[in-house]
């Protein structure tokens, strides 16, 4: 197969088209035929064509210029900036085009082109201000993956070129007793990845954009083996359920683990569950979706609907993690439990859990709470990815279908987690 190498490659001139090369394999020497394929969706086929046919060198400059795609983004409002995003303005949740200014790059700091950013149900609670009032405008998004383009003076943690990953926060104090054990995500002054402000007093705002400034120390580096669009649901979907089988001692080999539901968080709980060597099974209301549960590794999914199926389960899980934000029965799934057992709840449901603390204090049940993990914790579940090849199922969509995805993600109308392809989508 024939390779092109791209020469004199200028990240900070042409950043969108740069991470684009890296995403494609660097500029060593990439395969004709991939860049041909890329054209059809980055850029322009034909220009691409005539650049590469017979060539075994191009320069970036001409590369840029045949992948230089004009933007989604055809009527942009805010204020001039250096930075493209969706914004919601208001409670209505309608996301558009939204000009704005990332911070000026500092010395530990790293500039991520995003290539990718996953759809979390938190972005939309939080742009409908279903969990109080937001500060509008606000561009969400915190299942960020890019390409790093450039590096302040003092990093040495990334290169450009290098793969990325932003999560649900994007700072903490460093200071505080919190800090200092490693839990950064208990900071009292976290500086969450959108709906925030940072210490600079500018709004923090997320990845439905072209590029992210972040301090290096709270990126992350990303396996070069998997899908960047895979990885980008990692970030909060991923973390929020591999932190309670680590925390919770429920990643042992042979143990019998519970998984609720099986959309965006449960897919994964299934995928670290079966990675880990338990005995996966899934809780859903029917068996409607048990081909797709067996399909990941599960063994059978137990039906909440089925008296009998229940009656059959009882007593037999080590462990259960519940994804569910819908109102459900809590003490179904503890009835479910082996003596010792513990169920942790990743999910918000709108209700109080109604528990019956007779059967929870002669079982010595453990009824917890997890939310997504530290630094380290998320740096470890992305490196374990890695090592077991496990992404998200993603449905890949443009930038201009996003109201759209949301009204879908609302309804559960997705299998299982919707992924921007921000680099397609936007460029300035």
């Amino acid at each position: 197969m024939p390779r092109v190498q791209v020469k004199n490659v200028n990240a900070t001139a042409h950043p969108r088209e740069f991470a684009l090369l890296h995403q494609l394999g660097g500029s060593d020497a990439i395969e004709s035929e991939k860049l041909l394929e890329a054209s059809e969706v980055y850029g322009d086929s034909s220009a691409v064509k005539g650049l590469v046919e017979g060539s075994d060198a191009v320069e970036f400059d001409a590369f840029a210029k045949a992948f230089s795609k004009p933007s989604q983004s055809a009527s942009v409002e805010g204020p001039d900036g250096n930075c493209l995003g969706w914004a919601a303005r208001d409670a209505s949740g309608e996301l558009a085009p939204y000009k704005f200014s990332r911070r000026e790059l500092q010395p530990n700091d790293v500039v991520i082109q995003i290539t990718h950013a996953g759809m979390c149900h938190s972005d939309l609670h939080t742009i409908k201000g279903d969990w109080g009032p937001a500060k509008y405008p606000v561009v969400p998004g915190h299942e960020i993956v890019g390409i790093v383009t450039e590096v302040g003076a003092s990093v040495s943690k990334f290169k450009p070129g290098d793969r990325a990953g932003v999560g649900v926060f994007v700072d903490s104090c460093r200071s505080c007793a919190h800090c200092g054990r490693g839990e950064q995500i208990f900071c009292p002054k976290i500086v969450h990845t959108y709906n925030s402000t940072h210490y600079d007093g500018i709004q923090a705002q997320g990845g439905y954009s072209t590029h992210i400034v972040i301090v290096d120390d709270h990126a992350y580096t990303i396996p070069a083996n998997l899908e960047l669009a895979g990885v980008a649901p990692l970030l909060c979907a991923g973390i929020t359920t591999y932190a309670p089988y680590k925390d919770h001692g429920l990643d042992k080999a042979g143990l019998k683990i519970g998984v609720v539901g099986l959309g965006g968080l449960g897919h994964m709980a299934v995928k670290f569950g079966v990675a880990f060597g338990c005995e996966v099974f899934v809780i859903s209301r029917s068996k409607a979706k048990e081909a797709e549960a067996i399909a990941m590794g599960a063994k059978a999914i137990i039906p909440s609907g089925d008296a009998a199926a229940l009656k059959e389960a009882a007593g037999t899980l080590d462990g259960i993690i519940d994804t569910v934000s819908a109102k459900h029965d809590i003490t179904t799934l503890t009835s479910l439990l082996a003596p010792r057992g513990r169920l942790v709840m990743v999910g918000l449901p709108p209700q109080q859990p109604t528990l019956n603390h007779f059967d929870m204090i002669l079982r010595n049940l453990t009824v917890s709470g997890s939310v997504i993990g530290n630094l380290a914790m998320t740096q470890e579940m992305l490196n374990f990815c890695g090592k077991h090849n496990i992404t998200a199922d993603v449905e890949v969509i443009d930038m201009d279908y996003v109201n759209k995805a949301m009204v879908r993600m609302e309804a559960g109308d997705v299998k299982f987690r919707f992924v921007i392809d921000i680099n397609k989508s936007l460029a300035l």
